[in-house]
C-alpha cells in the first residue's frame, strides 16, 4: 500500500512535498514566537479538517456539529489529568473512546432510522448544542466559569504530560497533521475507502451491490470522531483552559469545516491548503481590526462565509485541484 502511494507521486510532487515538510520542520529555527504560534494553529485546523474530510469528503456524511468531538476529547483528557493525575498520553485513549461512543450513538440514531442529508447535519448540531448546555452546568469541570489546567512546566519538553515549550507543541501538531494526511490517504486506498466513496456517490446503488451501508457509515463517523477528539486533547493542553461556549460552540464546527471546503472537499491536500488560507487571513483580519480599533466579533465568520460563497460559485472543486493543475502536480485524489 505504501509502495503504491509512493509510485503515485511524480518527481515534481515528491520534491514539492519534501520541500514543504522541510520548511515546516525548520520553522521554529527561522521564525519568531508569534509567527510560530500562527503556523501551529494552522496545522491544528489542517488536522481536524482532515478528520472531518474523511467523514464528509470521502464517506459523504455531512456533520455540522464536529465541535462535539473536540469538546468531549478536550474535557475528558483534561478532567482525568486534573482530578486523577492521568497523563494525557493515557487520557488520550479515553478521550478517543468517549468521542467515538458519542459518534456511534449519533450514527446509530441517524442511520438506523434513515436520517440523512441535511437532517443528519441538524442532528449533529443538536447533539453539540445539547452537550454545550450540559457542560455549562457541570460543576465538576468548571461549568460556565471555565476549567483550568495547572501549568508547572514551560521550559522543558514533557510529552507524556504535554507540558513544555511552544516548540514542543508545534512539533506535536505537525506530527499529528502529517500523520492524519497519510492515514486518511492510506485508508482511502483500502476496500473500506472504496466502499465509502461508493456510498457517497450513490447509497442505493452501493446497497444493491451488497455493501453494508449502515456498517460503513458508522465506521466513518466513529473514526472521524476519534480523530477529532485527539485535536481536542491538543487544544486543551495547549491553551490550558476550557469553556463550554468555546469548545462546543457552533463557531468551532464552522472553523473545522471551512478549511476542507475551501481547499477541496474529498482531496487529501485540500484541508492543508484551506487551513493555511484561513489561518493567514484570520490572523490578518485580527491584526487589521485591532489596529483600526474595530470590534472583531463576527467579522471572521462573515469573511469566511463570503469566501465559501465565492469558492462554491467560482471554484466548486476547491483551491487545491486548481493549484495542482496550474503547477503540474498529479491530482489522483481529486473527488470525482
Amino acid at each position: 500500500m505504501i509502495r503504491n502511494l509512493a509510485t503515485e507521486l511524480s518527481t515534481r510532487d515528491a520534491v514539492a512535498a519534501t520541500t514543504l515538510v522541510l520548511l515546516l520542520v525548520a520553522a521554529p529555527f527561522v521564525v519568531g514566537d508569534y509567527l510560530l504560534s500562527v503556523i501551529l494553529i494552522i496545522l491544528y485546523f489542517a488536522y481536524v479538517g482532515q478528520a472531518w474530510n474523511l467523514m464528509m469528503g470521502i464517506a459523504g456524511q455531512l456533520s455540522l456539529g464536529h465541535a462535539l468531538y473536540v469538546g468531549l476529547g478536550a474535557y475528558t483528557a483534561a478532567a482525568l489529568f486534573v482530578h486523577f493525575d492521568v497523563p494525557p498520553a493515557i487520557g488520550l485513549f479515553a478521550a478517543m473512546a468517549v468521542a467515538a461512543l458519542a459518534g456511534a450513538v449519533i450514527g446509530f440514531l441517524a442511520f438506523r432510522f434513515g436520517i440523512s442529508g441535511v437532517y443528519f447535519a441538524l442532528l449533529t448540531i443538536a447533539f453539540a448544542e445539547f452537550t454545550r448546555i450540559l457542560f455549562s452546568h457541570f460543576d465538576w469541570v468548571g461549568a460556565t466559569s471555565g476549567f483550568f489546567l495547572p501549568v508547572e512546566n514551560r521550559t522543558s519538553s514533557d510529552l507524556v504530560n504535554l507540558r513544555g515549550t511552544s516548540v514542543m507543541f508545534y512539533y506535536v501538531i505537525l506530527t499529528l497533521a502529517a500523520g492524519a494526511l497519510v492515514f486518511v490517504r492510506l485508508l482511502a486506498g483500502t476496500r473500506l475507502g472504496y466502499y465509502w466513496r461508493a456510498i457517497r456517490e450513490d447509497q442505493i446503488a452501493a446497497q444493491a451491490l451488497g455493501i453494508n451501508v449502515f456498517r460503513y457509515k458508522m465506521l466513518a463517523v466513529v473514526i472521524s470522531a476519534a480523530m477529532t477528539a485527539v485535536g481536542g486533547v491538543f487544544l486543551a493542553f495547549y491553551y490550558n483552559n476550557l469553556f463550554p461556549t468555546d469548545v462546543f460552540g457552533i463557531h468551532r464546527s464552522i472553523e473545522i469545516i471551512v478549511a476542507p471546503i475551501i481547499g477541496g472537499l474529498g482531496t487529501y491536500f485540500g484541508p492543508v491548503v484551506g487551513a493555511f488560507l484561513i489561518g493567514i487571513l484570520g490572523e490578518g483580519l485580527t491584526n487589521a481590526t485591532e489596529a483600526a480599533g474595530i470590534q472583531t466579533a463576527g467579522i471572521k465568520q462573515l469573511v469566511y462565509g463570503v469566501i465559501l460563497l465565492l469558492i462554491i460559485k467560482l471554484v466548486p472543486g476547491g483551491l487545491w485541484p486548481l493549484i495542482a493543475r496550474r503547477l503540474g502536480f498529479s491530482i489522483k485524489e481529486r473527488r470525482k
